[in-house]
């Protein structure tokens, strides 16, 4: 038997690349001609609650970037609910169990404002490079937390490494879940294949221009200082938005309490949200909402 891991990678055997590339793939398409109430289009806004869970999974070191987790629980999220309230949009929250369990009347909140919860993860960890018993653990019982401080099971995830270890997708099937939204093989939502068979779960994707951490997340330790002026990042989210309402397609976000709700960046979210209803002829979701609807509906 040829041992393909202590070869070059152009020495691999076709079986073995073909068997990486095939653990997960995108399935059918899942793009309805009409969305809900028959909307053209549809919009799916998320934020990932992260909060002190970002330093907690390094190690717990930095008192300054928990704190700045912190200012996402205490500052942003406020912030954020507002905006959806005066709005009358509901939106999808990802949150660690640990940093639920952190702050639960946040949670209790969210939900009682008519958002959802999804999972993220026990306390942000990487979740790639897990063995199979320990990601199982702490899916099942980041699932369980949630639940008991909501009263609602979540029927989504996102990975927080917004990444799949070999057997990500085999525990979102042994949990039963709806959809994932952590992969970003279409624009469009898609069915998830396993091993080339189709497991009945959603994926609705996410991509990283569609996301604020790459054009503002900093780290002072570890030279990570990009920085992109807001009036082009909305620029950016809005072209993306532009297109999906032109195909009649989905428009999905990802934003992070900590890092899009500072003085100089919230009014972001709230141009996102006029530009879009000022298109008009649109279904605002949650991503749960979403990931039922093109399950039952989707025409290809």
């Amino acid at each position: 038997m040829v041992n393909n891991q202590a070869q070059e990678t152009w020495q691999w055997e076709e079986k073995h690349w073909r068997g990486l590339v095939n653990q997960v793939r995108a399935g059918r398409r899942l793009a309805p001609t009409k969305w809900k109430n028959g909307a053209k289009w549809a919009v799916a806004l998320s934020f990932d609650s992260d909060h002190e869970t970002n330093e907690l999974r390094e190690g717990g070191k930095s008192i300054g970037r928990m704190s700045w987790g912190q200012y996402g629980a205490r500052v942003g999220m406020p912030r954020i609910l507002d905006i959806l309230r005066r709005h009358d949009i509901k939106a999808s929250f990802y949150v660690p169990a640990v940093a639920a369990l952190l702050h639960e009347d946040e949670q209790r909140q969210v939900v009682a404002e008519g958002h959802e919860i999804g999972i993220h993860g026990w306390i942000h960890e990487l979740n790639s490079v897990l063995p199979y018993e320990v990601e199982r653990d702490l899916m099942f019982r980041s699932a369980d937390t949630l639940e008991k401080i909501t009263g609602i099971r979540p029927v989504g995830l996102r990975t927080p490494s917004w990444d799949f270890s070999p057997n990500t997708l085999r525990i979102e099937a042994e949990l039963g879940l709806l959809y994932d939204s952590s992969l970003m093989a279409d624009e469009d939502c898609y069915e998830l294949l396993l091993d080339g068979e189709p497991t009945g779960i959603v994926e609705l994707p996410v991509e990283w221009i569609r996301d604020d951490a790459v054009y503002f997340m900093m780290n002072r330790f570890q030279s990570l200082r990009p920085y992109t002026p807001p009036k082009d990042v909305l620029d950016i989210f809005l072209r993306e938005l532009d297109a999906a309402h032109e195909v009649g397609g989905l428009f999905q976000l990802t934003l992070h309490p900590h890092i899009i709700t500072p003085r100089s960046r919230i009014w972001i979210l709230e141009e996102v949200i006029r530009h879009a209803k000022a298109k008009g002829d649109v279904w605002f979701a949650t991503h749960a909402e979403i990931a039922a609807f093109v399950k039952e509906n989707a025409s290809e």
